[in-house]
């Protein structure tokens, strides 16, 4: 079982930028691949990011290449999201997720952070 709690979100300028961080409980988070989601009032849920559980790789939304930054500290059993240039259509709750590495679905989910981006 793993536990997510996100945190970092806020209201922020068109342009700037926000840290989302992801506190995972449990003793084998480093085994998970973490991902990043969102989702916008009256919107599906949408994938942001993901990292693998060696940090080896990282997959991003075309919508954010280039903008946002995913990264892992296993030590401190932490997942980021670095969001650069906030747009307001990045506007919405974003939503931390873990699956183990042979899972095809996200298994586990925080209760999500709203950021809010003005224009």
């Amino acid at each position: 079982q793993v536990q997510l709690v996100e945190s970092g979100g806020g209201l922020v300028q068109a342009g700037g930028s926000l840290r989302l961080s992801c506190a995972a409980s449990g003793r084998t988070f480093s085994s998970y691949n973490m991902g990043w989601f969102r989702q916008a009032p009256g919107k599906e849920r949408e994938f942001v990011a993901a990292i693998t559980w060696s940090v080896s790789n990282t997959y991003y939304a075309d919508s954010v290449k280039g903008r946002f930054t995913i990264s892992r500290d296993n030590a401190k059993n932490t997942v980021y999201l670095q969001m650069n240039s906030l747009k307001p259509e990045d506007t919405a709750a974003y939503y931390c997720a873990a699956k183990t590495i042979v899972a095809n679905t996200w298994d586990y989910w925080g209760q999500g952070t709203q950021v809010t981006v003005s224009s």
